[in-house]
């Protein structure tokens, strides 16, 4: 009941992110209301919330029987608690309880406004484990007693600047803040590493401090996954030995053996076609023991921060960690799938691809990807022609999607004249995928018999979806 939907994040293990599920633990607000008075905000798990509510009004003194309480009641979309109780509420109430350890006392904190996003690549992986190592050297209090939650703040060389301990893991942070401030110490850009679970009052604060990454030895909460995200805050969790899970921006890791993420690219896969020449749903249909569609996101999701399913099936696809978003204009064919994958998409720009694609090649799409240009459109072109199912699409191609959806355009160039479009010639290409295969897709049952029983002829480096590059 304390956990939410699985996360898409990814593993970093001797220089390499790879892609994985991490369920997390809910971090749920219940603001609580006593006789018409704003009383507190429970920060608790979401569920027997009455439970909650009526065990803090015992434990604070409020209440001594159920016949104290007149009328109660939960709810759990808004996230809160309104109760009636006989006589009048005690006036030396804390005003907020937060999750931290002890009774702590929080207020509204809210995110710095127009906080400069940080730089790609900025905070190199050997610095985050050489900052945790430092600060398991320094934790004094937890050596003699234990029992004690330890934080610091170094930068990007991997140096300590400050350290604290505390019984209450968001004391470290604030005697942290307490004493940069009194030092005039800058911590704008700088790393924390936490031997606490990270909750959204860590993260929050962290932003006011302009810090642009936070590191635990344990997990983190659903809330401070979002709260990170929003704010651009690079969050690791299981930071141990010689490995960590990183939950959110991961492009501004700095890794030493691999190509890392694609930057500022959400990954689209088009799984909403008919199939009439297959007869059944291609995307389903199973390739040496997975399914197409698992091949396509298991390699879109270790090339892409972000990846999301176009599908007005989402049911189907219950099963693998990422958005599923419908066509916004049904029955208009691949176009329509394109605009509503760039409509849904974070980031600025999209590399779409279908689902009916085994052969994809990662080293041509981080380049597609990559290649410095300022077109709408990046696009091979390879024998058969253009090919817009495997291109690159900008947020700047949206309203001309939409104006040639609404004239009952179906096919997917029909926009390309209103806006900008860069080729990716052959000989650009071909040097990643010589034959061309990343542009093959398997519309009809001869071409999926064909596909098995030339399986295993391939090169091995073409069989493998997640190859080394």
């Amino acid at each position: 009941m304390s956990e939410q939907q699985p996360l898409i994040i990814h593993r970093y293990l001797k220089g390499t992110l790879l892609p994985a599920v991490r369920p997390l633990v809910a971090e749920y607000p219940l603001q609580l209301t006593i006789n018409k008075r704003l009383l507190a905000t429970l920060v608790a798990s979401p569920h027997q919330l009455n439970f909650l509510v009526i065990g803090f009004l015992r434990l604070q003194g409020i209440i001594t029987s159920l016949d104290d309480i007149l009328s109660l009641g939960v709810c759990s979309e808004q996230g809160a608690a309104r109760v009636e109780i006989r006589g009048e509420v005690p006036n030396h109430l804390r005003p907020t309880l937060t999750s931290g350890c002890g009774t702590g006392i929080s207020f509204n904190l809210e995110l710095p406004k127009d906080r400069p996003p940080q730089e790609r690549g900025n905070y190199p992986a050997a610095a985050v484990f050489e900052l945790m190592r430092q600060l398991a050297d320094k934790t004094e209090l937890y050596g003699r007693h234990g029992g004690v939650h330890s934080a610091a703040v170094g930068n990007t060389a991997g140096r300590l600047l400050l350290h604290a301990e505390d019984l209450g893991r968001h004391n470290t942070l604030d005697r942290i803040a307490g004493e940069a401030l009194c030092k005039g110490i800058n911590l704008s850009g700088c790393m924390l590493v936490s031997s606490g679970r990270i909750s959204t009052e860590m993260v929050a604060k962290a932003a006011r401090l302009g810090l642009g990454l936070i590191a635990s030895r344990t997990s983190a909460t659903d809330a401070a996954v979002r709260v990170a995200r929003q704010a651009g805050i690079t969050l690791i969790g299981y930071l141990r030995g010689d490995r960590f899970e990183v939950y959110t921006h991961p492009t501004q890791l700095n890794l030493p053996n691999s190509a890392g993420l694609i930057p500022a690219t959400t990954g689209v896969i088009l799984s909403g076609g008919e199939s009439r020449r297959m007869g059944s749903d291609k995307s389903l249909l199973p390739l040496d023991g997975e399914r197409f569609i698992e091949r396509s996101f298991q390699l879109m999701a270790s090339l892409f921060e972000e990846v999301l399913i176009v599908t007005n099936s989402p049911t189907l696809y219950t099963d693998i960690p990422c958005r599923k978003v419908p066509d916004l204009h049904r029955s208009k064919g691949a176009l329509a799938g394109i605009q509503s994958g760039l409509h849904h998409a974070t980031e600025p720009q999209i590399f779409v691809v279908a689902c009916d694609m085994p052969f994809l090649s990662p080293g041509l799409i981080r380049h597609l990807c990559r290649e410095n240009h300022s077109a709408d459109v990046h696009i091979p072109r390879s024998h058969h022609g253009l090919e817009p199912l495997h291109a690159c699409y900008t947020k700047a191609c949206l309203p001309a999607m939409e104006a040639a959806l609404q004239k009952d355009g179906r096919r997917i160039v029909d926009f390309f004249s209103a806006v900008t479009v860069q080729e990716l010639p052959a000989e650009k290409w071909k040097p990643f995928d010589p034959e061309g295969l990343s542009f093959r897709n398997i519309n009809t049952p001869q071409d999926y018999f064909t596909l098995r029983e030339t399986r295993q002829a391939m090169p091995q480096k073409l069989q493998n979806v997640l190859p080394a590059e």
